[in-house]
C-alpha cells in the first residue's frame, strides 16, 4: 500500500529496476486505493476492464480514511466487487482491538457476492522498527488475535496482505495462517516469486504501485467466477 517504506522499496529494486510495464492480463484485474488517490472515477475503472477494488478503511485504532465512504459507494455503484483493508500497527494495541475498530468502520463482510473479505495490511512499519518491536512469536500471536476476532464476527478469515521479505523477517516465516487466510502478496516484478511458508499460491498479487488505473495494480489468481465465490464466502 502507499505506506510502504524505503525498506520495501529497496527490496523491490533488487528484483526489478522499475514497476513492470502494464500489460493485458487474463486473470481479473483490480486496484487498491486510499485517500491518496483522491476522487476516483469508478465508471472509468470499470470500463477499463477492472473487476475489483480494495479500499483503505482504517489504520491502527484511531485513523479512518476520509475517502473510504465515497470510494466504497462509488465502487459499488459502478458494479465493482469491493472490500476494505486495515493498515496494522501491532505496537499500538492488540489484534482484537484493531480488528474490532476495522469492523466498526467499514471492514465488515456479508455474503452478497460483491463484498470481499476484509484485508489485514501487515507490513513494514512506516515510522519505526520494521517489526514494530515485536518478536516473531508475538507477531504471530497478534495476527492470530486479529484474524480470529474478524472470523468470529463475520464467519470468514481476513485476507493477509504482506511481502515475503517482511513475513519471513517478522513472523519467522510462519505457516500458521496458510490453511485459513487468503494471501495477498506484494511484489513489483514480472513474477510472484517465493511465497511465505505454507501458502502454495497467492489469491491476490499486487504487481505494481502505479499503472493505467488509480492506485496500486492488482490481479486475482483465478477466474471472475472464482472472485465472486470469494465474495460469497
Amino acid at each position: 500500500m502507499k505506506l510502504l517504506t524505503a525498506a520495501f522499496l529497496a527490496c523491490a529494486i533488487t528484483v526489478a529496476t522499475a514497476s513492470p510495464t502494464p500489460q493485458k492480463r487474463a486473470n481479473p484485474q483490480g486496484i487498491d486505493i486510499s485517500h491518496y488517490q483522491g476522487t476516483v472515477n469508478f465508471n472509468t475503472v470499470k470500463a477499463n476492464g477492472l473487476s475489483f477494488v480494495y479500499i483503505k478503511a482504517t489504520e491502527g485504532t484511531s485513523y479512518t480514511d476520509p475517502d473510504f465512504s465515497s470510494h466504497y459507494t462509488g465502487a459499488t455503484n459502478a458494479g465493482l466487487i469491493r472490500g476494505g483493508y486495515h493498515f496494522a500497527h501491532p505496537d499500538e494495541s492488540s489484534g482484537a482491538t484493531q480488528a474490532n475498530f476495522f469492523l466498526a468502520h467499514g471492514g465488515g463482510w456479508s455474503s452478497d457476492g460483491i463484498t470481499l473479505p476484509g484485508a489485514l495490511d501487515i507490513e513494514y512499519n512506516p515510522s519505526g522498527a520494521e517489526c514494530y518491536g515485536l518478536s516473531a512469536s508475538a507477531m504471530v500471536s497478534w495476527i492470530r488475535d486479529f484474524s480470529n476476532t474478524y472470523h468470529s464476527s463475520t464467519g470468514v478469515y481476513p485476507v493477509i496482505y504482506t511481502t515475503t521479505d517482511w513475513w519471513t523477517t517478522c513472523t519467522g516465516n510462519s505457516a500458521a495462517f496458510a490453511s485459513t487466510n487468503p494471501l495477498w502478496i506484494a511484489r513489483y516484478a514480472s513474477s510472484i516469486g517465493t511465497l511465505p511458508a505454507g501458502w502454495s499460491y497467492t489469491t491476490f498479487w499486487q504487481y505494481a504501485d502505479s499503472g493505467p488505473n488509480p492506485g496500486d495494480q492488482d490481479e486475482f489468481n483465478g477466474s471472475l467466477d472464482g472472485l465472486k465465490k470469494l465474495a460469497l464466502g
